[in-house]
């Protein structure tokens, strides 16, 4: 793929305050976009660059070998998506595509409950083992140029990729292309500026540690994505966070700078969420995130959104304009 054939800023004027500087990059919390981003937005080569090659070799080398030890955690996270997805459709709309698919876990968890599943995936690495488990994997960076060679599905899945895109509305955008109607786009992204991160940063002295460009561009929360797919024609279905991993930061475990403990803080959040999975009180644990979503608590914001059908849309578009008046 050519580098003009990347995703390019659809708003090429930023405007807003400066919140934060890191790595040569300003943060802004961008009045035009409707959310916070950083300042100037890496070009497309820097981007292919990155991900196409470097990401998965250099900047996240123990990536599959530690999601392969995690394995079991993870497929109880999948679990629990596919159950809503299911829960969300009728039974016999059973088609996704995971846009960003990594190692491709996610789709063959899917898979193995008799999904059909495709996936996207830039990075070489991860999409030869995706293959290797014996997925379709389109090794593409999707955009404008190649979205017309995807097939429509009933789920478009977007797990940790808005946060280092260029312009994340033109993917919201495809994703509703992409998306048969009433179809479901579930999104997660990380849940930054968070109450529990202004916390540690006002009261502990804590420097912004989840502020890392250029590999992460946008910094959403849960208000300005909901935000975000409410404009692009979509109604929320469910949000809820993942575990508020900066809890351990606020008990005195500062594992920002320390791997080893930060992997014995991810150890004991896996165990808390398997353990209340084999008493069967995974449903307290979903209301539990849903909750602290509502307070814009969690590592990360997990949302479903139903793309609406043009009628529904516009009756959408009326009510909010009748109780606007």
């Amino acid at each position: 793929m050519s580098v003009a054939e990347l995703p390019r800023p659809t708003c090429t004027v930023h405007r807003g305050p400066r919140i934060d500087q890191a790595n040569g990059f300003d943060v802004i919390a961008c009045e035009t976009c409707g959310f916070t981003h950083i300042d100037p937005i890496p070009t497309p080569a820097e981007l292919e660059e990155i991900y196409r090659d470097a990401y998965y070799s250099t900047e996240k080398p123990l990536y599959i070998e530690r999601y392969q030890e995690d394995l079991a955690w993870w497929n109880l996270v999948y679990s629990e998506r596919y159950d809503t997805f299911e829960q969300l459709l009728p039974g016999t709309r059973r088609v996704i595509t995971d846009i960003g698919s990594g190692p491709g876990y996610f789709l063959l968890h899917g898979k193995n409950r008799g999904w059909s599943t495709l996936g996207i995936e830039p990075s070489r690495q991860a999409a030869a083992h995706s293959r290797g488990l014996g997925l379709e994997i389109r090794e593409l960076m999707l955009d404008e140029s190649t979205a017309g060679d995807i097939g429509t599905s009933d789920v478009i899945h977007l797990s940790a990729v808005l946060e280092h895109l260029p312009d994340p509305r033109a993917m919201v955008r495809i994703a509703h292309r992409l998306l048969k109607d009433d179809g479901i786009l579930c999104i997660a992204v990380p849940n930054d500026y968070s109450p529990f991160q202004q916390v540690l940063r006002e009261e502990c002295g804590f420097k912004p540690w989840w502020v890392a460009p250029p590999h992460h561009i946008n910094y959403f929360d849960f208000e300005s994505l909901q935000r975000l797919l409410r404009s692009e024609g979509y109604m929320i279905e469910r949000a809820e966070a993942t575990f508020p991993i900066d809890l351990f930061l606020l008990m005195g475990d500062d594992y920002t700078a320390n791997d080893a403990l930060g992997r014995e803080c991810h150890r004991k959040r896996m165990r808390f969420e398997q353990t209340l999975a084999a008493a069967g009180r995974s449903a307290l644990k979903r209301d539990l995130y849903a909750t602290l979503a509502r307070h814009g608590i969690g590592r990360e914001a997990v949302v479903y959104a139903r793309k609406l059908n043009r009628d529904s849309a516009s009756a959408a578009s009326k009510g909010a304009r009748e109780t606007a008046g």
